[in-house]
């Protein structure tokens, strides 16, 4: 599992084509602002080349691979259930 979070600095800066790569490559959840869970096939590297695309060169970008098996916070139930769905296939 990919997680995938970001800044965009510029003013005005439109997350649409951002958010529909996003969407792209594989199974997705987002429930906190600028931050994206996404059960892939694809490496972060390449996760991270095919979202360069889509930002400035001021912004940040961060793809890391988790361990959703060792994973803590306050999120809906929903989304728990969406994590460890994918942890099992």
């Amino acid at each position: 599992m990919i997680l995938v979070t970001y800044d965009l600095n510029k003013r005005g800066q439109n997350y649409q084509k951002l958010t529909e790569a996003i969407k792209s490559l594989g199974d997705w959840w987002h429930y906190l602002d600028s931050t994206w869970l996404l059960k892939t096939r694809l490496t972060t590297e390449q996760v991270a080349n095919r979202l360069k695309q889509e930002i400035d060169d001021n912004d940040s970008l961060l793809v890391i691979e988790v361990n959703p098996h060792n994973s803590r916070g306050w999120l809906p139930e929903e989304a728990w259930d969406w994590i460890y769905d994918r942890v099992s296939r």
